[in-house]
């Protein structure tokens, strides 16, 4: 638990009853070391000459001399590697584009608070806060290069991760996602998000696949061996299906492992836009006629767009947690979340919901009868070992905390 005695916290708001109301409410919370400000420019200039940064700043959007966009703009270009929280009067959409502007611009953003604050709403908002990793430690992740992925590849660094899928309805484990991770020699685990963008842009994205597929085809086999059916969903970059060969090796790879490939979905991520759809298209459809299942991940972010639907054979829409979690609460995200449901069912595409973060966010996709769903709430990724015990576990949690309706 965070000692919150030892939290540097800046508050920023031109009122000056609520700069009081803030620093009294974090006063009952235990924190001590409170910054009020009047002006934005006044917080920057502290910012610019303190030698502690603060861990948690608490940003009013309507300001007088710099709207809170701007000062945004100007804790990007200072590194700040503390958390935020937004705080204004204005309407629920605009709250969450200044949310998404804070996360492109990788700053840890811990919610936002409408005006007039409530102690149970900061309440809630600062009970689960940790602060963020240090900026040094990110900068040291940056790093990795294509030599030293090519070297973790050929020893063998990269081990698979499994996430389960269960259905909506009746709670059963259906599937996993597996999500690849370095077990780097000095760094630890080390996460996809900091070494698939750097293999897709060096090339060495079909390498890393080839690895990911074998071991998990094997770890498909196992399971299937000990009595445990399931689909095993694999991530597949647009990069790998700009090859004619790649439908081919997974056919064939699936087949020396002795796995149906009905077992097998190949959830498509496309991080980039490809002007030449001509070999993704023959090679998803001849996956698609080998009987493998095909999923486009992440849908209604990035690239992955309607365009997609219309012209790649795919039986499975995964909706992207940015439009699940919360969804229950937030009319706007809850009609994007809706109509994507709605659309998957007209098109008889299976529909998993990620980002499940909380009871509210499962009670929600219960009544909105989704199929599938995977998120924290259920089960974070884990080794293949941990499985079969998680299940056993979930399976409890199932009836001890009703999570099924009957």
């Amino acid at each position: 638990m965070v000692d919150n005695s030892n939290v540097k916290v800046m508050l920023i708001d031109d009122d000056s009853f609520m700069l009081k109301l803030l620093t009294r409410l974090l006063e009952t919370l235990g924190f001590k070391s409170i910054s009020p400000h009047a002006r934005c420019r006044a917080a920057l200039d502290v910012l610019a000459t303190s030698a502690a940064a603060p861990d948690l700043i608490l940003l009013d959007l309507n300001m007088p001399d710099m709207d809170g966009i701007e000062f945004v703009r100007h804790l990007v270009d200072s590194r700040y590697a503390g958390s935020l929280v937004l705080v204004s009067g204005e309407d629920e959409r605009t709250l969450q584009a200044a949310g998404r502007l804070v996360q492109a611009h990788k700053i840890e953003l811990l919610g936002h608070l409408q005006k007039p604050v409530s102690p149970e709403a900061l309440a809630g908002l600062l009970t689960t806060w940790t602060r963020p990793a240090s900026s040094g430690a990110r900068a040291a992740k940056d790093a990795y290069v294509a030599d030293a992925l090519r070297t973790a590849i050929g020893n063998g660094e990269f081990i698979n991760y499994y996430q389960p899928k269960v259905a909506v309805a009746s709670g059963r484990v259906v599937g996993v996602e597996t999500l690849v991770r370095w077990q780097h020699p000095v760094d630890g685990l080390v996460l996809p998000d900091q070494f698939v963008g750097i293999a897709e842009a060096t090339g060495l994205i079909e390498d890393l696949t080839r690895v990911v597929l074998h071991d998990a085809l094997e770890q498909s086999r196992a399971w299937r061996n000990a009595g445990l059916t399931l689909r095993v969903a694999i991530n597949v970059s647009m990069d790998n299906l700009t090859s004619l060969s790649f439908a081919d090796f997974v056919a064939n790879s699936t087949a020396e492992s002795g796995v149906p490939p009905f077992s097998i979905v190949l959830e498509v991520t496309e991080s980039r836009l490809l002007t030449d759809l001509r070999v993704p298209l023959e090679v998803l459809t001849r996956l698609r006629l080998k009987r493998f299942r095909l999923s486009i991940d992440d849908f209604g972010t990035g690239h992955s767009s309607l365009a997609q639907l219309r012209d790649m054979p795919f039986d499975e829409l995964k909706i992207d947690r940015g439009f699940v979690h919360g969804a229950h609460g937030h009319r706007t995200l809850r009609a994007i979340f809706e109509s994507n449901l709605n659309l998957a069912r007209q098109l008889d595409m299976e529909v998993v919901a990620e980002g499940v973060e909380d009871r509210e966010d499962w009670d929600f996709l219960q009544r909105a009868r989704c199929d599938l769903a995977q998120g924290y709430f259920i089960a974070r990724p884990m080794p293949a070992a941990e499985l079969v015990g998680w299940i056993e576990s979930w399976e409890t949690r199932l009836r001890e905390e009703s999570l099924v309706r009957s």
